[in-house]
């Protein structure tokens, strides 16, 4: 019986284009050809004017909170059907934990930014980067930023490691901030990235247009971009730079955001000794980093920094595990580590790995390397590599070569400031990882790596049993790295949606900026009624509802009570000649008294529709307020976030106020924000 053999398909205007077959895609495993690439010719002119037409408007259509919820809701759909992706991922020659930091790691990334935007982005499609600043003397002209989407298409452009998580981890960030992307996966694991989109088209959570998917070469999408538009691109740095020159972008001023592989390194401390925990976690972190995925990491451990005197013990403990390392298909029970992606991998790996080893020592390699399973022969297995560099200060090739596979270099330093020197040869990387029990290392060597490493990650006994390593980015911290490594910045939490928002200076009266920005700016009109806004549902609020509340004269008894309920007895409250010495003159109330007592003004006592004041934001204490001062708050509404119900939860969202505390000269003495949980109108 002959099998038919899959033709990958591109996602092009929300049709899948594709029949004809083009180049063979083999199994990393036995080298079979499991998919093909199609032949057909993509319009790219199509391609950019449905996101641009289509998908711009049906993202708008929903709000940061909207597009949050739809990204949860994706993650539980994949998660769902993540067994489909689990099954095809076997053919890139992944294990199945590899295939879990891509799949079940994909999925996470969506829930992360389904979080950051529930959390920290507002209803609508508008995000006030206050504060607003005065730019007059009376008060009639201010200035703000605003951040607000593009109306352009963001461009993707991933490697071949991570088929899965590659794709979700931009496009989660770049659908939050309402742009659609266009997603091109190298060829190599294509099919895997196909199987993602297709179930995500599947769940029926994808507006229109908002994601489209390319199979094989780019042609002249790039030509097709202008300043609306965003690149981003993971690889190497050779292909980082042709794009980075790209005539179109560099025209246009297209932001290009790169995340380029680089020599990371892992510094073992001179703190440490074989007898300590820190270093056997040294030892099986280098190991980690380079039998996971095969090495195909971006993170991964190129460079093993160590201290001289300890070299031998080092060497023979990695010697050791990476000698117990089984690797094979691996749906083989107790295989441990899989195939590279590829027999072009393969090439390419065993090129650099024959330059890398010139000059130096291979401590183990491929003498008795036999990987296990039936038709391995004519997969695409590496032998896990480890060299030794002598004179690593004195060889280039260790710092500029890299064998993006199970390969990792040590290499021997005899003081810290050597360490942190060959680590800077590498011209940027991604990740170091510093191992050390000594603070006072960290303190000493953490901010000369930062200069030239995207993230630091520090490894001793207190965090090991809770880091994810040194080798896994994660939604809520920056992932990329200066010089070699792209000089980008990828994730990183709400930073990375504000990549993909334009950012506007805006001026103009502070009635005007609140209402471009759909939140309060101290100086805009208000609306004031005798009714109480804590007396509003979320829904009949309105941006600038404002109470001026009754005033208050703060008495020596107010700030003795407040000392005995608190405990709070600071001189300043209480010793009369202390406080007489100070730059102040005299007794001052506790801030937190004046921060009571302003909610005893503004405070609606009466069952209504504030449910709780669950948080505060931006306190300032501004002036010291004496006996005798009289204050008043002013209560307005500042923003409203509109949050999706809950099962067994009555209707409600967030709703941020305005507190200016005023004393009797009208000077401003404390300034804030509170957060409230506010019901909606109950439905008739």
């Amino acid at each position: 019986m002959t099998t038919t053999i899959p033709t990958v398909q591109s996602l092009i205007a929300g049709r899948w284009l594709g029949a004809a077959p083009a180049s063979a895609l083999t199994s990393a495993i036995d080298g079979r050809t499991v998919y093909h690439t199609h032949a057909e010719a993509i319009d790219f002119g199509e391609a950019v004017d449905h996101a641009r037409r289509t998908g711009v408007p049906a993202l708008l259509a929903l709000d940061f909170q909207e597009r949050a919820q739809r990204l949860r809701a994706l993650a539980k759909h994949l998660t769902e059907h993540k067994e489909a992706l689990y099954a095809v991922s076997a053919h890139t020659g992944a294990t199945r934990s590899d295939s879990w930091i891509d799949i079940e790691g994909g999925a996470g990334t969506l829930i992360a930014y389904a979080g950051i935007g529930a959390n920290e982005l507002p209803s609508g499609n508008v995000v006030h980067e206050g504060p607003a600043l005065p730019l007059g003397k009376q008060g009639r002209f201010a200035g703000t930023h605003l951040l607000v989407p593009r109306r352009g298409v963001a461009v993707h452009i991933n490697a071949f490691n991570f088929p899965v998580w590659g794709l979700l981890e931009k496009f989660a960030p770049s659908f939050l901030a309402g742009m659609p992307c266009i997603a091109k996966p190298a060829s190599a694991t294509s099919y895997l990235t196909e199987a993602t989109v297709r179930l995500m088209l599947d769940s029926g959570l994808l507006p229109a247009g908002s994601l489209q998917l390319v199979i094989g070469g780019t042609g002249d999408l790039l030509n097709r971009l202008d300043g609306q538009d965003v690149v981003t691109f993971t690889g190497s740095a050779d292909t980082a730079a042709k794009l980075r020159a790209h005539a179109n972008l560099l025209r246009n001023g297209i932001p290009f955001n790169a995340e380029a592989d680089s020599l990371n390194c892992a510094i073992l401390a001179p703190d440490v000794t074989p007898d300590d925990e820190e270093f056997d976690l040294f030892v099986r972190e280098v190991h980690r980093e380079m039998t996971v995925k095969a090495g195909q990491k971006c993170t991964a451990i190129r460079r093993a920094i160590v201290p001289r005197r300890h070299l031998d013990a080092v060497a023979a403990r990695l010697r050791e595990r990476l000698a117990k390392t089984v690797v094979g298909d691996p749906a083989l029970e107790g295989v441990k580590m899989g195939a590279l992606a590829s027999k072009a991998q393969q090439r390419d790996v065993a090129e650099r790995v024959e330059q890398l080893a010139r000059g130096n020592t291979v401590l183990h390699g491929a003498e008795g390397f036999a990987p296990r399973g039936d038709g391995v022969g004519e997969g695409a297995f590496f032998a896990p590599t480890l060299l030794l560099c002598e004179q690593p200060l004195a060889n280039a090739a260790v710092h500029e070569v890299e064998a993006f596979g199970p390969v990792s270099t040590l290499m021997p330093y005899d003081e810290i400031d050597e360490a942190v020197t060959l680590a800077a040869r590498g011209r940027g990387s991604l990740v170091c990882s510093l191992v050390t029990k000594d603070p006072r290392t960290a303190a000493h060597v953490v901010p000369q790596l930062a200069a030239w490493h995207g993230r630091v990650h520090i490894l001793e006994r207190e965090a090991a049993p809770e880091s994810t390593g040194h080798g896994s980015p994660l939604p809520m911290l920056k992932h990329g790295g200066p010089g070699r490594a792209g000089g980008g910045e990828e994730l990183g939490g709400v930073r990375a949606v504000h990549h993909y928002l334009q950012r506007a200076a805006v001026q103009g009266s502070p009635t005007m900026l609140a209402a471009a920005s759909g939140e309060y700016v101290r100086g805009a009109a208000l609306n004031e009624s005798e009714l109480h806004p804590f007396r509003r549902h979320f829904d009949e609020l309105q941006i600038g509802d404002s109470l001026l509340t009754h005033r208050r004269t703060v008495s020596e008894a107010d700030i003795v009570n407040f000392g005995g309920i608190s405990g709070d007895y600071f001189y300043m409250h209480f010793d009369e000649i202390a406080a007489k010495d100070s730059q102040f003159g005299k007794r001052i109330a506790h801030g937190y008294f004046v921060l009571s007592a302003a909610a005893g003004l503004f405070v609606w006592p009466q069952v209504g529709p504030v449910l709780a004041n669950y948080g505060l934001d931006t306190l300032r204490f501004v002036k010291p307020v004496g006996i005798g001062d009289t204050i008043q708050a002013r209560l307005t509404c500042k923003r409203k976030i509109d949050k999706p119900a809950k099962p067994g939860t009555a209707p409600q969202g967030v709703v941020a106020w305005d507190v200016q505390v005023t004393n009797q000269h009208g000077e401003l003495v404390a300034s804030y924000d509170i957060l409230t949980l506010v019901l909606k109108r109950p439905v008739a």
